[in-house]
């Protein structure tokens, strides 16, 4: 369910409006702002049942006086969207709404009741599809909503992210923590990290409260075999990224339906057309922070007080393993220092096939 600080679009309604009125403004209208009066009033809630179970399927918000506790009934009742009241921390709405994943009784479009599922195991949504929906359904929300989105327990999904931890890391990882610290968080520990960097994952997973960042290292086997002076990287990058992070990646997210990346469009040219929702070889992928600049990186880092990588002061906008990172120069892009002087730009994570062979 989608938070307001405004809603800007509707007809607005108190939920003590005769029953006739609310009825010809729904005939009217494609979106309707219900305000609850009193919190111990349920008339919304019964209205919100009424419309959708008769056909309305424009956008239902509600407002005024509700709580977080109510969040999950607000939506199973038929509302979109709830608007917050000023200064509102959105948290404790998102961590409500999504503390079950089943429920025993019907409601508006619930299709995962608790029976059911004994009975028959739902089809699972084509990636392909699911992008599509949630990409209409979500293109202009906010990151913290697009993210809540993703790990909306409806949808039956299993999810990781995926974290290099390093120059913009944090606002991604701030997000997670703020609505699933306990999400799995992979980290590719190649061998050939800065220092510095394996240092900030350990500060930064402790100071978010990250609580299941996994370290995933390369096959000792493969580095031995392919790699045994650890200098693959001079002569065959590709190859030396293929083993030290598509194939260890590949093997810890197998299992998972959807990964989340803090990819953005304005890093290189191959992401300038990046979605919030993709799908990869069957797989979903979520990148919330798509749509940020540069600039919201950094007041969302200074606003929020999160601690940098200690390269960051040293011109390393965008890092990576060592010896394949340098400083950028004044004038060059952020990513400039990765690769230099290479026609590669990205290691192949992100690609179109999760697992090549190495």
């Amino acid at each position: 369910m989608q938070l307001l600080e405004q809603a800007q679009d509707g007809v607005r309604l108190t939920v003590s409006t005769p029953e006739a009125d609310i009825q010809a403004a729904a005939a009217a209208n494609d979106s309707l702002i219900l305000e609850f009066e009193a919190f111990r009033d349920g008339r919304g809630f019964s209205l919100a049942a009424v419309l959708r179970g008769q056909g309305y399927r424009g956008r239902l918000i509600a407002a005024g006086k509700v709580l977080p506790d109510q969040a999950r009934h607000l939506r199973r009742c038929g509302f979109d969207a709830v608007e917050l009241p000023p200064g509102a921390d959105a948290a404790p709405w998102r961590r409500m709404d999504q503390v079950f994943s089943a429920a025993y009784q019907s409601a508006t479009g619930d299709d995962r009741l608790v029976w059911r599922q004994r009975h028959a195991t739902p089809p699972v949504e084509d990636a392909a599809a699911l992008a599509a929906r949630l990409n209409d359904q979500w293109a202009d929300a906010d990151a913290e909503s697009l993210l809540a989105a993703a790990l909306d327990p409806a949808l039956g999904r299993k999810t990781a992210a995926v974290s290099s931890f390093g120059a913009e890391a944090a606002v991604l990882l701030h997000l997670i923590s703020r609505v699933r610290p306990d999400l799995p968080v992979v980290f590719l520990e190649t061998g050939q990290h800065f220092f510095q960097t394996l240092a900030y994952r350990r500060e930064l997973a402790e100071r978010l409260g990250l609580t299941d960042v996994r370290d995933i290292t390369p096959d000792a086997a493969v580095l031995s075999a392919s790699d045994p002076r650890g200098d693959l990287w001079r002569s065959q990058p590709d190859a030396c990224c293929a083993i030290r992070k598509v194939e260890p990646q590949a093997r810890a997210l197998a299992g998972f339906d959807t990964r989340i990346t803090g990819r953005k469009r304005y890093q290189n040219s191959q992401r300038a057309d990046l979605k919030p929702f993709e799908a990869v070889d069957g797989v979903l992928t979520v990148n919330p922070l798509a749509a940020w600049s540069a600039e919201q990186i950094e007041t969302w880092l200074h606003d929020h007080q999160l601690p940098r990588h200690p390269l960051v002061e040293q011109g390393y906008p965008s890092i990576g393993c060592w010896p394949c990172t340098r400083a950028v120069e004044a004038g060059e892009n952020a990513r400039d220092g990765r690769w230099a002087g290479q026609e590669k730009t990205e290691c192949g994570i992100h690609g179109r096939t999760l697992a090549p062979a190495c």
